[in-house]
């Protein structure tokens, strides 16, 4: 990897220390006979980690850089639990490449590119498919916003709709040192656990706008935010909980927004 050359248009920063990246694979706590996928396995560390670590599992790497492929083919070919696929991990069918393999459980295991966390945390959730647990290194203000509780200036539109569908825990700091090349921010490694049993949720499209909307302008109330809403609905809901439209959101757990989206498509 000496003369590589790394792209920023890929977000490339690979973790070199061994004991972190040892640490990562612990924390997913992967069952036997399991399906793990990691987006942008870079120089193949984590891959290995995994391979050796969980054994009894497959793992479906994806790496959009193709100029990697020797490099990373070469490092992961004795290790048979492993297939790499060259391809824009945004742009495939997970659920179509997931179906090829049998497995007990589905996990995510990643150091992703810092510019996508988002889309990929929203690909995931789309598919549909049920992981069990999703364990990413992110930067670590925006591992700051997965866990952020209400009232807190970083709890957002991404944190109600996070807290949904995952126990969000931020298992530990990572610092920016433990990266070749250097970035410019420390990072923190956020596991995402299942919840076995969810509220029921109609139409996760119209939560997920709803909760958007109400977060458009943080300094406004839910009355200026949900204008285009049913106003007497919503506070309908809100009042159930002691609040009224004078609200922000920034106020309300996910249970509430679960509620006035039910309540609003149901009308």
């Amino acid at each position: 990897m000496n003369d590589f050359k790394f792209k920023k248009k890929y977000g490339q920063n690979f973790l070199q220390n061994k004991a972190i990246i040892n640490k990562i694979a612990q924390v997913a706590d992967i069952k036997n006979n399991s399906l793990i996928i990691e987006v942008g396995p870079g120089s193949g560390n984590l891959t290995v980690q995994l391979a050796i670590l969980y054994k009894d599992s497959n793992i479906l790497a994806y790496e959009i850089d193709t100029s990697l492929k020797n490099s990373l083919l070469d490092r992961l070919k004795d290790y048979n639990n492993v297939k790499v696929l060259f391809s824009d991990f945004l742009k495939v069918d997970i659920v179509s490449d997931v179906s090829e393999y049998d497995y007990n459980g589905l996990y995510f295991v990643s150091n992703v590119p810092y510019y996508i966390t988002t889309p990929i945390l929203f690909k995931l959730i789309f598919s549909n498919l049920s992981f069990e647990k999703i364990v990413m290194m992110v930067q670590k203000e925006v591992g700051d916003r997965f866990c952020s509780k209400v009232n807190t200036k970083d709890y957002g539109a991404l944190t109600v709709i996070l807290n949904y569908f995952f126990n969000v825990r931020k298992e530990f700091v990572v610092d920016r040192n433990q990266f070749y090349p250097r970035p410019n921010v420390d990072s923190v490694v956020v596991s995402f656990s299942r919840k076995e049993i969810l509220e029921r949720l109609d139409d996760k499209d119209f939560f997920m706008k709803l909760v958007h909307d109400s977060f458009q302008f943080r300094r406004k109330t839910l009355r200026n935010n949900l204008k285009k809403y049913n106003l007497e609905l919503v506070e309908s809901i809100l009042n159930k909980y002691g609040y009224d439209l004078s609200v922000r959101a920034e106020a309300l757990d996910y249970k509430i927004f679960v509620d006035i989206a039910n309540t609003l498509s149901d009308s």
